[in-house]
């Protein structure tokens, strides 16, 4: 069976985006589509409403674009022990009160038992720095923690 993957909003952003004048994001982007091409097919893909109404946010062609990149995916559902890990996450300042979208991503994540959360947000999600403690506080709550980590980190070993 193949690993599941839950695709932040920003991933699919960066895929539908028009090419950045600025090298670091166009590389992500870059990045991105070819993780999208070449290595997608290899997991089993989820999203949630949050995906689906940050995507549908903003130009409306290009909300379409991305909406319509999110049709294939399957939901996962937001459970009273996503609301409680999501919530501990801001409790605990791991995830800043005003971001509790990115602390729900996680908690979804970590509910749902999904392998990987493939994002570009290396601020409040993929940090190095609040790994540990959103992995403390996911065992502590008695689930595992999502491999948190961007495209370019699931790029294969080939």
């Amino acid at each position: 069976m193949k690993p599941s993957a839950y695709l932040e909003t920003s991933v699919v952003s960066y895929f539908a985006a028009r090419p950045s004048r600025d090298v670091v994001v166009a590389a992500h982007q870059e990045i991105t589509r070819q993780w999208w091409e070449s290595r997608m097919g290899d997991f089993r893909i989820v999203i949630s409403d949050f995906v689906v109404r940050e995507a549908g946010a903003g130009d409306a062609a290009a909300a379409k674009e991305r909406l319509d990149l999110l049709k294939p995916f399957s939901l996962l559902d937001v459970t009273s022990g996503v609301e409680e890990l999501a919530s501990d996450f801001v409790r605990r300042r791991i995830v800043p009160k005003n971001k509790i979208i990115d602390a729900f991503h996680i908690a979804l994540c970590s509910v749902h038992s999904v392998e990987y959360l493939i994002t570009w947000n290396c601020t409040h999600i993929a940090n190095a720095e609040i790994r540990s403690s959103i992995s403390f506080a996911c065992d502590q709550a008695g689930y595992s923690c999502p491999i948190i980590c961007t495209p370019e980190e699931l790029m294969g070993a080939t």
